[in-house]
């Protein structure tokens, strides 16, 4: 019987999606893993899928907390703007 090229192959266990999951929440190791996972042509296609869009994710979240901390930094950094005496400094 011949089976499509994706069909022969077995399926990740449940133990290798474990496993994926606790190394990707290793802080640097697991974001590295998730970029190789996501570019490797020998990673099993819904792994990398999954990776892809965990970087997706993982980025969108980055740049949203980029701009809250950006935003209450210049809130704070214009409050003391304005407490200071800029006459008085040379």
């Amino acid at each position: 019987m011949n089976l499509p090229p994706e069909f022969q192959k077995r399926p990740l266990t449940l133990g290798d999606w474990i496993i994926s999951v606790l190394v990707t929440k290793i802080p640097l190791i697991g974001f590295i893993m998730l970029i190789v996972w996501a570019v490797d042509s020998n990673t099993e296609q819904s792994k990398a899928n999954w990776a892809k869009s965990e970087l997706i994710v993982k980025l969108i979240g980055f740049a949203i907390a980029v701009i809250i901390i950006s935003i209450i930094g210049f809130g704070v950094f214009a409050n003391f703007a304005d407490e200071i005496d800029w006459s008085q400094i040379d």
